[in-house]
């Protein structure tokens, strides 16, 4: 595991992130007419097209795949630069999820936190947690990078 992580953005992003991930890939594999009807609350579902099947279906596949980057990335190295460097593109890629959530919400539904369901919860809340939890990370705010035990200083 990447030991220079501090240990609360440590157990953020290599326990709590991944099994998101896992919830982001089993919902729409296990349900993905439950899951496209989820993504806007208060509507009343459709049939799925088969192009909506199959976007459901890939979002699932494509959390899973964070998921597994994450595992992959933050458990085998210790080199700050590639921990940095995933966490910014990680946080860009909040911004843009953010964005397109509150565009296809609108004002209203964004911010009518009492209205939303578990899909929105997972669509506006966590991303904007992890966001804040990246930012502070890089910033430094949540501690300093710890020295990785073991670590090979290559000259």
């Amino acid at each position: 595991m990447s030991t220079i992580l501090p240990a609360f953005p440590r157990l953020v992003f290599t326990v709590i992130e991944p099994l998101a991930c896992i919830g982001g890939y089993l919902a729409p594999i296990l349900d993905p007419s439950a899951f496209a009807a989820s993504q806007i609350p208060n509507i009343t579902p459709t049939p799925l097209t088969s192009t909506t099947q199959i976007l459901a279906l890939q979002l699932g596949n494509c959390y899973g795949l964070i998921g597994l980057i994450a595992i992959g990335v933050l458990y085998s190295t210790s080199e700050p630069k590639v921990v940095r460097n995933y966490l910014i593109a990680l946080a860009i890629a909040d911004v843009g999820h953010l964005w397109i959530t509150y565009i296809m919400l609108g004002y209203a539904n964004f911010v009518d936190v009492k209205s939303w369901n578990s899909t929105t919860f997972a669509n506006i809340a966590f991303p904007f947690f992890v966001l804040v939890m990246r930012v502070g990370y890089l910033t430094g705010m949540l501690g300093k990078n710890k020295v990785a035990t073991g670590a090979k200083k290559i000259a």
